[in-house]
């Protein structure tokens, strides 16, 4: 009785030394035993017996149902964030978690205790998979951190679950002719890999696609406008297919491209016509500023290419561009008529340019000249051109430098425009033009 009583301080005496020495640990010891009360030993053990009961003759290469009736696949979607688009490789990242669920009566079990038996990915490899495979995508990753984003339910009734989180970089054809005023819908597209209509059949869920907050999404340029899903049948000679798709409607925004592209092209073609206001005679002036302007515009249609594909249409803001060049090299173009039609007319016919070299063999003195630029020209040339024009009825020069050439029915037909009010027409022609086009631009792409 003594030893016993010895034996039994002795033991009490070391369970106090371990709760002094691991003082710090009791709480966690305390959160085990309850955790273990509230998780009766049964249920594990129930739990492991129903897996090893569904496993023991279970051959995950063979569908459900096989030679009975084709095995039916539910989908659902969840799109965590769409973006960015890459317009010039034609293709849109999205991260979605994509969920099928079938009924596989090979799973079936009997428990009142467990209904449903949910499991991680190590389970996901013991039975029978879909082969669903995305039809547009360039690659694909799925999430492996911290463990694999992937869960697998299964009902006693044999009904599974299965969900995947994966990022994909899915193709997208875009068509560019409204650029950047464009529409598109990016669609992501999934079927079997192996198994046809008859062995296989895909339906979506009710409220089958659901979509996340989209503050989080990086969909830089452009505006989610909505989505649909559709169900079609793709035909090959390996059999009929179902094919599942999601459109992804999206509107690009103009934001950036006004800044980087429009308004600069529309300030350059302004600044074009300052030249106008130029004196004709101020020839260095008016070349530098045509000269860097039409390099300006080049530059501008360089840069806004930068953002597209090499496209082989014409895109709407390859049409701006191209028609804001146009005109700027038409400004430049003015000038040059303008000085060539100028010294053209001030220059005096050979015949007059004799008479005045031999004017000291005649009572008549040289008329005076006066400098006009870097060449001298005949100050009295309304003779001159009276002279050139009547001689032989036929003025060769388009514009006409003497009231009298515009007379006479060899004249008749023919455009009279006085060529020292050049720039003055250009004053008005230029901006006119200009606003008119851009009336017509802006109404045709964005309301037409």
């Amino acid at each position: 009785m003594t030893i016993k009583l010895v034996v039994t301080v002795l033991l009490a005496l070391g369970a106090r030394c371990d709760l002094l020495e691991y003082g710090d640990d009791e709480e966690d010891l305390h959160d085990s035993t309850v955790s273990q009360m509230l998780v009766p030993r049964s249920h594990q053990e129930d739990a492991t017996m129903i897996l090893n009961n569904l496993l023991r003759e279970y051959d995950k290469t063979l569908r459900p149902d096989i030679g009975e009736k084709p095995t039916v696949i539910n989908v659902g979607i969840y799109v965590n964030s769409i973006g960015p688009v890459s317009s010039i490789d034609m293709e849109y990242q999205i991260d979605i978690i994509f969920a099928q669920t079938w009924v596989d009566t090979r799973l079936r079990y009997n428990s009142s205790s467990m209904r449903i038996l949910t499991l991680n990915s190590n389970m996901v490899g013991l039975i029978w998979l879909p082969d669903t495979i995305f039809r547009n995508s360039k690659n694909a990753d799925s999430h492996w951190i911290t463990t694999p984003n992937q869960l697998l339910r299964i009902w006693n009734n044999g009904k599974i679950l299965y969900t995947l989180r994966m990022t994909i970089n899915a193709e997208c054809q875009l068509q560019l002719h409204n650029f950047p005023m464009d529409e598109h819908s990016c669609p992501l597209v999934f079927s079997s890999y192996g198994y046809p209509r008859d062995e296989i059949i895909y339906k979506w869920k009710r409220n089958s696609v659901e979509t996340s907050d989209q503050k989080y999404w990086r969909l830089y340029q452009f505006d989610f406008m909505g989505l649909r899903n559709t169900t079609d049948v793709l035909t090959t000679t390996a059999g009929d297919y179902v094919l599942m798709t999601v459109y992804f409607d999206l509107s690009r925004r103009m934001g950036y491209f006004t800044i980087q592209t429009y308004i600069p092209c529309i300030l350059t073609v302004v600044l074009s016509w300052v030249s106008f206001w130029i004196k004709s005679d101020a020839t260095p002036a008016r070349t530098a500023l045509g000269i860097t302007t039409v390099l300006t515009m080049t530059t501008l249609s360089t840069v806004a290419r930068n953002s597209l594909p090499r496209v082989s249409y014409v895109t709407a803001m390859d049409l701006f561009v191209t028609v804001c060049f146009l005109f700027v090299f038409a400004a430049m173009i003015e000038y040059a008529m303008l000085n060539y039609y100028s010294y053209s007319i001030r220059r005096p016919p050979p015949r007059m340019q004799r008479m005045a070299y031999s004017s000291f063999h005649t009572a008549r003195s040289p008329r005076p000249m006066i400098p006009m630029g870097n060449s001298l020209f005949w100050h009295d040339y309304d003779d001159s051109c009276l002279y050139e024009c009547l001689d032989g009825k036929d003025c060769k020069s388009f514009f006409c430098c003497y009231e009298e050439c515009k007379e006479g029915g060899w004249r008749r037909g023919r455009i009279h425009v006085n060529i020292r009010e050049l720039d003055s027409y250009s004053r008005v022609f230029f901006p006119t033009s200009f606003l008119l086009f851009n009336i017509v631009y802006w109404v045709s792409y964005l309301y037409l």
